[in-house]
């Protein structure tokens, strides 16, 4: 697929496309309610997403790499649910023992415990301890795990991600983004168990020997209060280098927000600030309808030079009424003129919506209306094929 072939076509598509994007949302706008502002979000790096679509609605210097904290156990989690049991049993090995910076549960050598209450403490309490244990359980050393880590980021689409441990500790090359912890806690949501974890207000982390308990609080302040309706979610992470940093969820109807910040002063009122954004804010709106012309292609053989190109359906999606004048639009068409007869309906190139650099939604163009060939044997060929 290439961009339109000549510049004084694509000026004029664009500019009459561009102008009527922003006539249906200065339409839709005076429709509704009055419009907030974007929210002044006080963290260096913040994200807003859709937890069933991914789609952004809000970035704050999302795609700057900056250290998780203990964000990063959201990870350790994934893999503990892919490649473990919860059932099994873990023996503690003195390099988890020897953990004993930050939040810890207090593993002791030789202790042995069950994945399932390591995964507790992990992510309602956050134990870095914990992670050491799982990530020598599941991936047989700690480098291994590590390993598995990056892969499963690059998997994920998590490009500017990172991991050198699997607790947060500082190291130069741990790093991710706001936008790649998105991604990453979409995907853990998906997992029933880690969703039920990170909602998970108080539990009590069990040991299999010696025979002893202790109860536990989540870290994450918004699960316990009223600042935010529908909070169900996810993790908390605080060092001296990667300061206060939050993803948060929460649930209401059948929307879900990801709030993610990193470096943030109050991280809990940043975070709220977020979600509540995105239930005042963000509506179904139709950006570009169906049968309006958007751009045209040559046609190679025709009875016309050129064909209109549309959508077959009108395009709509979800976003902040804030941002709606931030979209902006790429025409991909297909390589070279359209050989005629064109039929009408018939893909002929694509259309990117986006904000801000993220992706609203790719759709086909079609041929406005059909376009026989030039040349009389071949336009009664066409006609008889019909």
């Amino acid at each position: 697929m290439t961009r339109l072939p000549v510049m004084k076509i694509q000026l004029k598509i664009c500019l009459p496309v561009v102008f009527l994007i922003a006539l249906l949302n200065c339409t839709a706008a005076a429709a509704g309610p009055a419009r907030a502002d974007s929210p002044n979000i006080n963290a260096r790096a913040a994200i807003l997403m859709d937890a069933e679509t991914g789609q952004v609605y809000y970035a704050k210097d999302a795609g700057n790499r900056r250290s998780p904290a203990s964000l990063t156990k959201l990870m350790t989690a994934v893999l503990a649910v892919e490649y473990g049991k919860l059932s099994d049993v873990v023996e503690v090995s003195e390099r988890a023992a020897s953990v004993s910076v930050g939040s810890t549960i207090g593993l002791a050598k030789g202790d042995r415990i069950t994945l399932d209450n390591l995964l507790k403490a992990a992510l309602v309490t956050s134990a870095n301890d914990a992670t050491v244990a799982i990530a020598e359980h599941i991936g047989g050393n700690h480098d291994s795990f590590i390993y598995q880590m990056n892969r499963k980021a690059v998997l994920l689409g998590a490009a500017d991600t990172r991991f050198a441990n699997t607790n947060g500790y500082y190291d130069p090359q741990h790093y991710t983004t706001a936008y790649d912890l998105g991604l990453i806690t979409r995907y853990a949501l998906q997992k029933p168990y880690i969703n039920e974890l990170v909602a998970t207000k108080e539990a009590v982390v069990s040991w299999v020997k010696p025979e002893k308990e202790r109860e536990v609080n989540n870290t994450n302040r918004l699960l316990r209060g009223d600042e935010v309706e529908g909070v169900d979610g996810v993790k908390t992470g605080s060092t001296a280098r990667a300061g206060n940093c939050l993803i948060a969820s929460a649930t209401r109807g059948d929307k879900r927000f990801i709030a993610v910040v990193l470096h943030a002063g109050d991280w809990y009122r940043e975070a709220s600030k977020l979600l509540e954004y995105g239930f005042a804010e963000v509506r179904s709106v139709t950006i570009f309808p169906a049968g309006k012309e958007m751009a045209e292609i040559q046609v190679a053989g025709g009875v016309n030079e050129v064909v209109p190109l549309t959508v077959a359906d009108p395009v709509r999606v979800d976003i902040a009424r804030d941002q709606q004048q931030n979209i902006k639009l790429d025409i991909s068409l297909s390589d070279g003129p359209a050989a005629a007869p064109v039929r009408e309906g018939q893909r002929l190139g694509h259309a990117v919506f986006s904000i801000n650099g993220y992706r609203l939604i790719k759709v086909p163009l079609v041929a406005a209306r059909e376009v026989p060939p030039a040349s009389l044997f071949a336009r009664l060929m066409y006609w008889f094929s019909k």
